[in-house]
C-alpha cells in the first residue's frame, strides 16, 4: 500500500488493487497526520471573530477574510504569553500549525503567536475603544481631581529596574524630596495590563493611617516604545483603574509625541516620567526664595505702612491743644463752682427754714384741737336724744293704728263669714229642691241598666236586657225587659221572663238614708 492514500485511490479505484476498509479514526488520523506535514508552520492573516474566552482559559476564535474563514485555538500556557489580547474586529497575523478535530470533522489553527497586521488596524482598535469609553464620561473633565500643591507621599507605579524610577526619584531630589513608594509591575507584555490595574486598586485600597501610608499622589510610568510595547496602557482595565481612582494620577507612558488611553483617564498628562516628577513636587529651593521674596516684601510694607501711621499721628498731634491747657480751665471751672457752692446750700437752707416756720403757725394745738372735738360730740348726743324722741312718739301712734285696723279687720272677717254661710244654706235648698228624690216621692220609679245608667229612652234596651228599679220608700227591685215598643208599633220579641227573685225589704228607719250610703247617687 502507498504511503498516500490519495493516490492510491485515484490510480485504480476499481479492480484488484482497491485499498483495503479503513475506519473513520484512523483515516481521520491519516488526514491529520497529512494536514500537519504539510502545514507544520504557517502565518495567517485574517479578522479576529467570535472570540472567547473558555473557563480552562484556552482561547477559541476564528480568522476570516473575504472569501474563508478558518477556526483557531490558542491553548492557555500560549495565551499568557501573547503580545496582545484578541479581540473581535481586530486584524491581526496569527502565526501557528494547522491541525484537524476528528469529533467534528474540521481544520483548525493551533496559535503560538499573534501581532497586529500594520499599525493602521491597532490604531484603529484604539480609537474605538476610546470612543466607546469616553461614551462612558470616564474621560470628562468635571471627574478629574486637582494635583496636591506638595504631596507628603508618592506613589509610582512602574518597573523596578527601568531607567524611569531612577530619572523619576533623581528629579524629586533635586526639586523637593518625598516619601516615594514604588510598586514595581512589567510595562510591557501580556500580563503588564493586569499588574498596572492591581497596582492602582492597591494604593486606592491603602487605609488613611495605616503601617504602610497611604499616597497623596500616583504617577504611572512607562519609557518610550513601539506601538504594540505601549498596548497594556491601552488595554481597558486600565484606563477604568485610572478613572476611578480616588488618588489623583498623573500619566507618563512613553515619549512626548506618545499617547495612550490612560492619558485620557488620568487627571494630568505628562510627556515624560521627568515631567511628571516635576509636576509633583515644586522646586524647593524656588519656594525658599519665594518666601524670602514675600517675607521681605511684607516686611517693607508693613514698615511703611507703620511710618505713615506715625506721621499721620503726629500730624494729628499738632492740631491738638495742649492737655495741660484742657486741665487748666477745667481746674479753673471747679474752683468757680466750690466758691459758689457755700453760699447756694446756706440759701437752700434758710429758704427750707422759713418753709417749715410757715407750716408750724398753720398748726392747731392739741388742747383746742381736742375741745373742738368735744363740742362736736356733745351736738350730735343732742340730736340723737332728740331723734330718740320723736320715734317713740311715732311707735305709739303706729300702735294705735295697728289696734283700729286689727278690730276692723275681725269685724270684716265675721261678715263675710256670716255671708258665706247663709249663701250655702240657700243653694242646699235650692239643690235639695232639684233632687230626683223629690220625684220618687210623687210615686215616680228610677229606671237603670247592668252598668247602673239611668234609663232615658226605651230604644236603649232590648228584650232580655236586666234593669234595676229604684223606689223612694222599698229599695231597689231587680228586672229583666220583656219587650220593648208602644200600643201600636211593631212588638219585638218577648223574652224568657226570668226567675223572680224574692225582694228582700229593708226595714223602715225613721231617718233618711245618707247620701254617701246611697249607691244610685243623685239625678244632679
Amino acid at each position: 500500500m502507498s504511503d498516500n492514500l490519495h493516490d492510491d485511490l485515484l490510480s485504480d479505484p476499481v479492480g484488484d488493487n482497491q485499498p483495503p476498509v479503513v475506519s473513520v479514526a484512523e483515516l481521520s488520523s491519516d488526514v491529520k497526520r497529512t494536514v500537519e506535514d504539510k502545514f507544520a508552520y504557517v502565518r495567517v492573516r485574517g479578522e479576529i471573530s467570535g472570540f472567547k474566552r473558555a473557563a480552562s482559559g484556552h482561547l477559541y476564535m476564528a480568522l476570516k477574510d473575504a472569501d474563508a474563514v478558518i477556526d483557531g485555538v490558542c491553548w492557555k500556557g500560549t495565551a499568557g504569553r501573547l503580545d496582545i489580547q484578541p479581540e473581535d474586529g481586530l486584524e491581526v497575523i496569527a502565526t501557528g500549525r494547522v491541525t484537524t478535530y476528528a469529533a467534528r470533522s474540521k481544520y483548525q489553527l493551533v496559535i503560538e503567536r499573534i501581532e497586529v497586521a500594520g499599525e493602521g488596524a491597532l490604531l484603529k482598535m484604539i480609537e474605538e475603544r476610546r470612543k466607546r469609553l469616553a461614551a462612558e464620561g470616564l474621560f470628562d473633565a468635571d471627574r478629574k481631581a486637582k494635583i496636591p500643591f506638595l504631596p507628603d507621599v508618592i506613589g509610582v507605579v512602574t518597573s523596578p529596574t527601568g531607567a524611569v524610577i531612577r530619572d523619576i526619584l533623581h528629579r524629586l531630589e533635586d526639586r523637593f524630596p518625598r516619601h516615594v513608594l514604588v510598586w514595581p509591575v512589567v510595562v510591557q507584555g501580556n500580563t503588564a495590563a493586569a499588574q498596572v490595574t492591581a497596582a492602582i486598586e492597591g494604593f486606592n485600597r491603602i487605609a488613611p493611617g495605616a503601617a504602610v501610608p497611604r499616597p497623596d499622589l500616583i504617577i504611572v510610568a512607562r519609557g518610550g516604545g513601539s506601538l504594540e510595547d505601549l498596548m497594556a496602557f491601552n488595554e481597558e482595565n486600565v484606563v477604568r483603574a485610572a478613572a476611578a481612582s480616588d488618588i489623583p494620577l498623573i500619566s507618563a507612558v512613553g515619549h512626548e509625541t506618545d499617547t495612550t488611553l490612560i492619558d485620557f483617564a488620568s487627571d494630568r498628562r505628562a510627556p515624560t516620567p521627568t515631567a511628571a516628577a516635576e509636576m509633583a513636587v515644586p522646586v524647593r529651593a524656588d519656594l525658599i526664595a519665594q518666601v524670602a521674596e514675600n517675607e521681605a516684601r511684607l516686611t517693607g510694607g508693613v514698615t511703611r505702612l507703620l511710618r505713615g501711621r506715625t506721621q499721620d499721628v503726629t500730624a494729628l498731634g499738632r492740631g491738638l491743644p495742649a492737655p495741660r491747657r484742657l486741665l487748666e480751665s477745667a481746674m479753673q471751672r471747679v474752683d468757680d463752682w466750690a466758691e459758689r457752692l457755700g453760699p447756694a446750700l446756706q440759701r437752700v437752707i434758710r429758704t427750707k427754714a422759713e418753709a417749715v416756720i410757715g407750716q408750724g403757725r398753720q398748726l392747731v394745738k392739741p388742747d383746742q384741737y381736742v375741745e373742738g372735738k368735744r363740742r362736736d360730740l356733745a351736738a350730735s348726743v343732742a340730736q340723737l336724744a332728740a331723734a330718740k324722741t320723736g320715734s317713740e312718739a311715732k311707735i305709739e301712734r303706729d300702735l294705735r293704728d295697728i289696734g283700729s285696723f286689727a278690730t276692723r279687720l275681725d269685724q270684716a272677717q265675721t261678715r263675710l263669714r256670716d255671708s258665706a254661710d247663709r249663701k250655702l244654706r240657700s243653694l242646699a235648698q235650692l239643690l235639695e229642691s232639684y233632687s230626683y228624690k223629690g220625684v220618687l216621692e210623687r210615686g215616680f220609679v228610677l229606671v237603670r241598666d247592668a252598668a247602673g245608667a239611668p234609663v232615658l229612652s226605651a230604644e236603649g234596651l232590648s228584650p232580655g236586657d236586666g234593669i234595676a228599679l229604684t223606689f223612694q220608700n222599698d229599695g231597689h227591685v231587680a228586672a229583666t225587659v220583656d219587650s220593648v215598643g208602644g200600643g201600636t208599633g211593631p212588638t219585638r220579641p218577648t223574652a224568657k221572663p226570668a226567675a223572680k227573685k224574692p225582694v228582700r225589704r229593708k226595714a223602715k228607719t225613721a231617718a233618711k238614708p245618707n247620701a254617701a250610703d246611697d249607691p244610685q247617687g243623685s239625678l244632679l
